[in-house]
């Protein structure tokens, strides 16, 4: 798209990459390089170069601390991002809770939160799918019962993000029964540290503890921690799922892995004395995932510009959550392709901070195998694609 730049934005991408190059610490950097798992220290740490930059949350309005930059402007930040290797903010505080906070919230709950968010002083995760309410999410059953100037909530969150890290937690519960399932939901702000909250980590395939089940027993959450209006959650919940599901997109990521997997390809021999890179068939695997990945970015665009300008995405983020993790997972399938054996060896150990084992494999093979496994939940988180087709039959095409 560089041939389409004005010489403004030209000269914009030109001081993004520059400050990039100067300020992305260089620790964090060669873990992104060697695949090192990065810990909550680094994305903090990173956060708070961008919110001194005033670039923390480009999608925010100006009057929350937003850069009021133009959709153009935020696909070169978020291109330059993916080039360096920088990790996007962890999205449940600056890019989900935050937008139902500064568009539901009243000024008292803008003006104690969004601070805080927007200088990553408060990590966020989200209290949304439970053991048996994931994809039918409003047959939810936390509750939430009113007493006095409290909420009395009881119930299981599940599949819960990082939640060991987190101070705050955003929730939907229910506060009336009487009603139809989708009209008697809330969204609460609960503090983690709140008694009667406990964290017990689920492990996945790769042996690390990224999700959790949260229960709550008892848990005594302010009224004033309500957004909006009681039994109105499920209209807020939605707002922020299509945030989720344009960020899941990954435009920008999908176009760096691939150019990535083009040049290990041209290294790799693929056994008849040439490499992958002259391989015919390979090369049209590699083609294929360019083309959806050049047709996703121009949707992208399309709903960056609705956000510019203040507009939640529309049904059309449920577009872009299904074709990106499918792109995403194709090219995972390649690199497995590429990896072949070096894929097998189970050592997550050799991707954490402190190790001083032997390593094995060539260009992180080995977290390969690692990173198939861990992202075929993409298709399922955010709501699973399945049920994002459902959405675009109805809402986009009118079915």
């Amino acid at each position: 798209m560089n041939a389409e730049f004005t010489a403004e934005e030209l000269q914009f991408q030109q001081d993004v990459r520059h400050f990039l190059e100067a300020e992305f610490p260089k620790d964090i950097r060669a873990k992104v390089n060697n695949r090192i798992r990065l810990e909550k220290d680094d994305y903090v740490r990173w956060q708070k170069v961008l919110y001194q930059k005033g670039w923390a949350a480009p999608n925010w309005p100006q009057e929350h601390g937003g850069t009021g930059w133009s959709a153009v402007q935020k696909y070169i930040f978020a291109e330059e991002m993916a080039r360096i290797g920088a990790p996007e903010p962890v999205a449940f505080g600056m890019k989900m809770v935050a937008p139902v906070i500064y568009t539901y919230g009243n000024e008292e709950q803008k003006k104690r939160f969004l601070p805080d968010i927007l200088a990553s002083n408060v990590w966020w995760c989200q209290g949304y799918s439970e053991p048996n309410s994931g994809s039918d999410l409003a047959s939810l059953k936390t509750t939430a019962v009113r007493d006095g100037d409290h909420y009395v909530v009881n119930g299981t969150k599940t599949w819960n993000t990082l939640g060991q890290y987190a101070d705050w937690i955003f929730c939907l519960v229910r506060t009336d029964n009487s009603v139809k399932k989708q009209e008697g939901i809330s969204f609460l702000l609960i503090d983690m540290k709140t008694p009667g909250i406990k964290v017990n980590p689920i492990y996945l395939i790769d042996g690390t503890p990224e999700v959790n089940e949260v229960y709550f027993e008892d848990v005594r959450v302010p009224v004033e921690n309500l957004i909006g209006e009681e039994n109105k959650g499920w209209t807020y919940a939605k707002v922020l799922l299509t945030h989720e599901r344009t960020n899941i997109a990954g435009v920008p990521r999908s176009k760096v892995r691939l150019e990535k997997l083009r040049s290990l390809a041209a290294e790799t021999p693929d056994g008849n004395g040439s490499t992958l890179g002259d391989d015919s068939l390979f090369q049209k695997k590699i083609a294929e995932a360019e083309i959806q990945v050049l047709a996703l970015e121009y949707a992208e665009l399309r709903a960056l510009a609705a956000v510019s300008v203040g507009k939640a995405p529309g049904p059309e983020s449920s577009i872009l959550k299904v074709v990106g993790t499918e792109v995403a997972q194709f090219i995972d399938e390649l690199y497995m392709e590429l990896a072949a054996l070096q894929s097998l060896p189970y050592v997550p150990d050799q991707f954490s901070t402190g190790f001083d084992g032997e390593e094995i494999g060539d260009n992180g093979a080995a977290a390969t195998a690692l990173n198939y496994f861990n992202n075929r939940k993409a298709s399922i988180y955010g709501g699973s694609n399945e049920i994002q087709k459902n959405i675009i039959c109805k809402a986009v095409l009118g079915l």
